[in-house]
């Protein structure tokens, strides 16, 4: 199997320096040394294992982004950045017509999943790559489709911890309430109660201390309107591991999508990626 190109975005943050450290090892994978990065970065560069990165930012990455495409003929890009690039960097990768699996959570999901249906550029978009939440997901969007109103009259609590420089709220924690709210429960997305205090999360959540900075535990509480009937679902994930998996599933989907004949079809989900394995 030839080796597929791929670009990190998001250097030096942590999610994207533990893709590039697992895809640098990963046979599949050929990991171009340059990253997209934010304006504020001070750095240059950053090295990991074998691998020096130039770090790309906004002012100049229209021009760099040329000759990353004469010096690789096809690539794949993968972008853990910040909320707030979300929606430009998908712009820019639709631009310069660069196919991505997009992880990065918070922006303007609607404008986000439009632009691509337009483009040229096929992604994979999801707010969550860990294979096991995505079934989760699925199973709870199965029973929303199926037995709407079945929690009609619960009240509904939503409760999520992430390490402290998660900006935005859980794009997971979102897309349950959706759900839920379809089961019959009338919840706002803003009254998700977000925990980023590492004391708390250490001593009251009992997360264990070496994952205070990396990690996402939920908890989705469901009560009857009399106290008679209390339903409660987690999924509590330390560390990254578990998202490296389902993103490089996604590039290797999304890699085959382009070589399919037919490419009519431009955004899909880790729904998709999953029906496929």
């Amino acid at each position: 199997m030839e080796k597929i190109n791929i670009m990190i975005n998001g250097l030096p943050g942590n999610v994207a320096s533990k893709m590039a450290q697992f895809a640098i090892a990963d046979e599949r994978f050929n990991v171009i040394p340059f990253s997209l990065t934010g304006q504020e970065i001070e750095s240059k560069t950053q090295t990991i294992d074998s691998i020096s990165f130039e770090l790309v930012k906004p002012d100049t990455r229209d021009k760099k982004i040329q000759d990353i495409k004469s010096w690789f003929a096809s690539f794949i890009a993968i972008d853990y950045t910040h909320p707030l690039a979300v929606n430009s960097n998908a712009l820019f990768y639709t631009q310069n017509q660069i196919p991505f699996v997009m992880g990065t959570t918070g922006g303007d999901r609607e404008k986000l999943e439009q632009l691509v249906k337009n483009s040229l550029t096929p992604a994979v978009i999801a707010p969550n790559m860990a294979k096991q939440i995505v079934g989760f997901q699925a199973m709870m969007e199965y029973a929303a489709n199926t037995f709407p109103n079945l929690f009609e009259g619960y009240t509904l609590n939503v409760v999520e911890s992430h390490q402290k420089d998660k900006a935005d709220t859980s794009g997971t924690a979102r897309a349950m309430v959706g759900y839920f709210n379809k089961l019959g429960t009338d919840f706002d997305v803003n009254d998700i109660q977000m925990v980023r205090d590492p004391e708390l999360q250490e001593k009251e959540w009992k997360i264990p201390k070496e994952h205070l900075t990396g990690h996402g535990w939920h908890t989705y509480t469901l009560i009857a309107k009399d106290g008679s009937a209390f339903f409660e679902f987690k999924h509590n994930i330390n560390g990254r591991d578990i998202y490296v998996s389902g993103t490089f599933d996604a590039v290797i989907f999304l890699n085959d999508k382009l070589a399919e004949p037919d490419r009519s079809k431009k955004l899909y989900t880790m729904i998709d990626v999953l029906n496929r394995a």
